[in-house]
């Protein structure tokens, strides 16, 4: 995989994605306070997050239906409340 090849999307509102496709690859996905507590035996150790097999850069935000997710460190998406918020 090329860096050019890697979704870059800081913008806040994020890219519609749909919904996970269980038959592609989809990193994790932990609400906010999941995330502060999660065990750092877990072995999630990515550069990117993937959504339906398409990667996405660190920081990057989506919108899986009104949820928006932000990919963060060690490759999983994070909640971080509706893509319809102001």
């Amino acid at each position: 995989m090329q860096k050019d090849d890697i979704m870059t999307d800081a913008k806040r509102q994020g890219a519609k994605v749909g919904a996970p496709d269980p038959e592609l690859k989809n990193s994790p996905i932990f609400d906010s306070a999941d995330w502060d507590e999660m065990s750092l035996d877990l072995e999630l150790e990515t550069g990117v997050c993937y959504f339906n097999a398409q990667p996405y850069a660190l920081g990057s935000y989506v919108c899986s239906g009104d949820e928006l997710l932000r990919c963060e460190e060690r490759g999983v998406w994070v909640r971080e409340g509706s893509c319809y918020q102001e």
